[in-house]
């Protein structure tokens, strides 16, 4: 633990706080302010260094923090004042929690001793239900530890931290502190021991494995020691969604593993007999509820030892740093002189090159574009060096597909818990947190709806390079393909909205509307010369949209 101070300097606690702020590195600020906030915010905003960028909904405060947060590989950090302006924050916080992103919330609250305060909820309780970590700010004596105790606990535990702060406090005088907690090193080396022992025998034995990397194995010093074990043992590479293109460009990466799979990796799915996973979660959509590795040998190694099991029970389970587990199983097939298994150059090079090519057959009515054309051709436009974001429905599957990323940390996850309309904060967070980077935010008519459209006043004022692709078939897609599948009336499925085109403008961005090849070419060519946000409405058809299955 680290504790400083800075002479006698004596401030008032909101003033005192902001300046931890500024000295735990946070020089982006996301929020609304209220009542028991205001102050802060305030003494923030003057600090040399420090940006407050206010939102225009709560939700998308937090959401904005996450985003940023998972950019960047730093502490997002967010504040609202108390009561509604917290519980408006809920499904944000439990989308933080789901995804293990870590996020300090400064929250205000109404003083203890105010029972009838119209603000007044239990903040405690509320958070707790979310699954987030709750710190209260006790007061003048222990507001250092209590700030410093926020910010270690968002980065040990990966998740979103909220720390509670009576509005009778801000006043209060005090003397500034700083404490700042070590935190510990996570690099892990595998012991010896029977389960690393179990783990090796079971590589040393596939005739054909296949090794999947998650998020949790997206850094470079992994995804280098996983192709050096790829190549010693000749596996074939796969990644989860959230750790898409890790290995973009090698020529033995199949894609994504799992319901996502394109026909190469199904192919080497199915003919394999062992996977090793590193940093990956093995949830019902990596594994299909557990079908994709039936009558397969699974060796999990995962940093977090409650990530073992958690989804899948493995033959092999091992806590530890993935690059260093991966030179480890290296090096004691070295000295068991272990041959490679020659599966993916051999029988698996021949079942890949019988594959099949099939041509899709565009599908759209009359004034509407064809999806995956569409998001092709504008994936083509837009610089590489991308962030992407994409919004919940049932349109993920083609923009997942159309749109690469340079690495898995420019991926912006927003569906870990399945809800609509959290993809525009975070698009605008991932801006903030990397200027210079195009952020392309793919989200259906219904979930920008719900986000939000007046947020994009936010982009605009904060002069963000964003572009917002709408995938508009006029309909909530999920409840739309029910409706049909079943003979019913999809009627209470559609929406007249408002042209999102003409919105978009009156809050100063750029947009064009797509209803046809002219419409797309105009789009294209918007993109290029874009100084502004960009907002392009795709016109679909929604019978012409194939369904996501859960």
């Amino acid at each position: 633990m680290k504790a400083a101070g800075r002479g006698n300097d004596q401030l008032k606690l909101h003033e005192a706080v902001a300046r931890n702020l500024s000295d735990h590195d946070v020089d982006l600020l996301f929020g609304l302010i209220g009542d028991a906030n205001l102050y802060l915010v305030d003494a923030y905003s003057r600090l040399p260094g420090c940006r407050f960028m206010p939102a225009t909904h709560e939700a998308l405060a937090m959401q904005m923090a996450l985003g940023y947060a998972q950019v960047t590989g730093r502490i997002g950090v967010a504040t609202v004042t108390h009561g509604a302006a917290l519980a408006n924050t809920v499904t944000a916080l439990i989308e933080g929690v789901k995804s293990s992103v870590p996020v300090v919330l400064l929250a205000g609250d109404t003083p203890a001793e105010d029972l009838e305060h119209l603000q007044k909820i239990g903040q405690k309780e509320l958070i707790a239900a979310t699954g987030a970590g709750f710190v209260p700010l006790r007061g003048a004596a222990t507001y250092a530890e209590d700030v410093g105790t926020a910010f270690r606990r968002a980065a040990v535990e990966r998740r979103p931290i909220v720390l509670n702060m009576p509005s009778n406090q801000q006043w209060d005088d005090v003397e500034y502190r700083l404490v700042r907690h070590k935190l510990p090193d996570l690099r892990m080396i595998v012991p010896e021991s029977s389960d690393l022992d179990e783990a090796i025998g079971i590589i040393a034995a596939a005739r054909s494995p296949v090794i999947l990397a998650g998020r949790g194995a997206a850094g470079p010093q992994a995804r280098n020691a996983l192709k050096r074990l790829a190549d010693r043992i000749g596996a074939p590479l796969m990644t989860t969604l959230r750790g898409r293109d890790l290995f973009k460009g090698e020529s033995h990466a199949l894609g994504i593993f799992g319901t996502l799979s394109a026909p190469e990796g199904v192919e080497a799915i199915a003919a394999s007999d062992c996977v090793i996973a590193f940093g990956a979660s093995l949830n019902r959509f990596t594994t299909s509820k557990g079908d994709l590795l039936k009558k397969k040998r699974v060796v999990q190694v995962d940093i977090d030892a409650a990530a073992i099991g958690r989804h899948i029970m493995p033959d092999a389970g091992l806590v530890g740093d993935a690059a260093l587990t991966a030179d480890l199983f290296m090096r004691w097939l070295d000295e068991a002189e272990i041959p490679g298994s020659g599966f993916r150059d051999g029988p698996l090079a021949d079942r890949l090159a019988a594959i099949p090519t099939i041509s899709s057959t565009p599908r759209n009515g009359p004034e509407t574009v064809d999806l995956p054309t569409a998001l092709t051709a504008l994936n083509d436009a837009i610089p590489e060096d991308r962030l992407v974001t994409t919004d919940a429905g049932r349109f993920l599957r083609y923009a997942w597909a159309a749109f690469p990323v340079p690495a898995p940390q420019s991926f912006i996850f927003t569906v870990a818990i399945g809800s609509i309309g959290l993809g525009l904060g975070h698009a605008i967070g991932a801006a903030a947190g990397s200027p210079g980077r195009t952020s392309v935010l793919i989200a259906g008519d219904g979930g920008l709806m719900l986000s939000g459209l007046t947020e994009l006043h936010t982009a605009v004022a904060s002069r963000l390079d964003l572009v917002v692709i709408v995938c508009n078939d006029g309909s909530y897609g999920a409840e739309h393909v029910q409706f049909v599948e079943r003979g019913m009336d999809p009627s209470l499925s559609l929406f007249d909205w408002p042209d999102f085109a003409t919105v978009a403008r009156a809050m100063g961005a750029d947009a064009v509307t797509v209803a046809g090849e002219d419409g797309l070419s105009a789009a294209i060519k918007a993109i290029g010369s874009r100084n502004k946000p960009l907002l392009i409405d795709l016109k679909l058809d929604p019978d012409a949209i194939v369904s996501m299955r859960r």
